[in-house]
């Protein structure tokens, strides 16, 4: 059971993280390093705790729990300590001839104390990453996991207290009366992951004190099949796409966009390539991801009455268990198609052309992430929007730490991973440096040689 942190806690952190950042010491690249390598052993040490903790709250197996969590937090802290010194050195600058002989550069500088705030689908990583970002740019952080997956969120205390002085990297914990108070306070970047609706609230708080956020939020990722698309590859990459932690991911494969001439062998396909990866009993399957709580439970099985199922439908309450389900003859009014399903449900729709179905995703909010399988890429990437794509894939952009991932519109703002974390969490300052001596006097009033000097600009 977790325990809100008090509000007396919250300021007592907050202000401590102020006076220490004040004080430079997360400024020099040896620190920002001598940190990183501390957090990677200490990782290594309560590996066990959180993979444990994550088969208690999700049912995701280490394997999973390694490949979609901490490897990439491994990855992530790597990253940083190969490249951090080339990422913070100054930038010169070709100064213009309307500010000789003065000499430019742009350095690089912490934005200050960060607050991140975490969702439940993917606890660690959704954490931790942005930690990596924040402690590469030299800032203090406060962070916020999910209380939906309590055990995670202790391992996660555990590990940082373990780890970290308070007044450098603190946690807190509890509900949505804890973000609030914490959402009140100035900060000088607010990193939040979760839903659009919460993103509203984040940014309308943020807007308070004129504080920069990013926001990685969600929405309905759409997945195109288009006629001359590879049908076993695509159906195979789709339901691993789907299946992966029970379709509880911001970037899953929201709703299926089929090709109506292929729409039966792709279906039989899938149907297929979903026995392949969990077996006929996927209950029994190790792999298989659990859903998250009763309320989302409930709310999955709510949407099936919005279409009729093809294959799957099967559940347990107990075990919060739903199999992946594809549901036909689903209309694009009913709320499946209205909202962001975070489950193992997967609507199909059919188009008769490509244009058809680029049409229908641009009538709706800019996604996370789209995904297209056939060759007619080149015109699909061209005319939607979204915030990432893979072509006859799905997922994987998520995974080349030298792109940006974040999202557009309602999909969130801004990005990160690799470079862009630290980026992200550093103000790029122009500093323009003139000699103390020689003093020109063109720019000075009444701007003698005014017709020369134009000339010039």
């Amino acid at each position: 059971m977790i325990t809100n942190t008090s509000q007396e806690q919250l300021t007592a952190i907050y202000n401590a993280q102020k006076a220490y950042f004040r004080t430079g010491e997360t400024l020099p690249i040896p620190f920002r390093k001598q940190q990183l390598r501390l957090f990677r052993d200490k990782l290594h040490e309560h590996e066990k705790a959180l993979t444990e903790a994550l088969w208690a709250d999700l049912h995701k197996s280490y394997e999973e729990a390694y490949l979609t969590e901490l490897g990439l937090v491994y990855a992530e802290i790597n990253k940083a300590l190969k490249n951090l010194k080339k990422w913070s050195k100054d930038e010169c600058v070709r100064s213009t001839m309307s500010i000789f002989p003065s000499r430019s550069k742009v350095i690089k500088e912490p934005l200050g104390t960060a607050l991140i705030i975490a969702p439940w689908n993917y606890p660690v990583q959704l954490l931790l990453n942005p930690l990596v970002g924040a402690m590469a740019a030299g800032c203090t952080a406060v962070l916020k996991p999910s209380p939906y997956t309590p055990n995670v969120a202790k391992a996660l205390e555990d590990l940082i207290r373990d780890t970290f002085d308070e007044q450098y990297i603190g946690i807190t914990q509890g509900n949505r009366d804890v973000n609030t108070a914490l959402l009140a306070l100035r900060w000088d970047l607010i990193f939040y992951t979760g839903s659009p609706a919460v993103g509203k609230v984040v940014m309308a708080a943020a807007a308070k004190h004129l504080t920069p956020v990013v926001l990685e939020l969600g929405g309905k990722s759409p997945c195109i099949v288009d006629k001359d698309a590879n049908i076993k590859v695509a159906a195979k990459r789709i339901a691993w796409g789907k299946a992966l932690n029970a379709g509880q991911t911001c970037i899953a494969p929201d709703y299926l966009m089929v090709h109506e001439d292929i729409k039966e062998p792709f279906l039989q396909a899938l149907e297929q390539a979903f026995t392949d990866l969990l077996g006929k009993d996927k209950q029994a399957q190790k792999h298989f991801v659990r859903i998250v709580s009763d309320k989302a439970f409930n709310r999955l099985v709510g949407y099936l009455k919005d279409g009729k199922i093809r294959f799957g439908g099967k559940m347990d309450a107990k075990e919060r268990f739903i199999e992946p389900t594809v549901l036909e003859g689903v209309s694009p009014d009913s709320p499946l198609m209205q909202e962001e399903i975070f489950g193992p449900l997967f609507p199909v729709l059919t188009f008769s052309d490509t244009e058809d179905a680029v049409s229908f995703v641009n009538n709706r909010e800019k996604p996370l992430a789209l995904y297209y399988f056939g060759s007619n890429s080149d015109y699909v990437l061209r005319h939607t929007s979204s915030g990432g794509a893979c072509v006859n894939d799905t997922i994987m952009h998520i995974v080349n730490d030298n792109m940006p991932f974040g999202g557009v519109g309602n999909s969130g703002m801004s990005a990160y991973h690799g470079k862009d974390s630290y980026e992200v969490f550093t103000h790029r300052r122009a500093v323009v440096t003139s000699p103390r001596t020689l003093d020109l006097p063109f720019r000075y009033m009444p701007y003698r040689l005014f017709k020369l000097i134009k000339s010039m600009l």
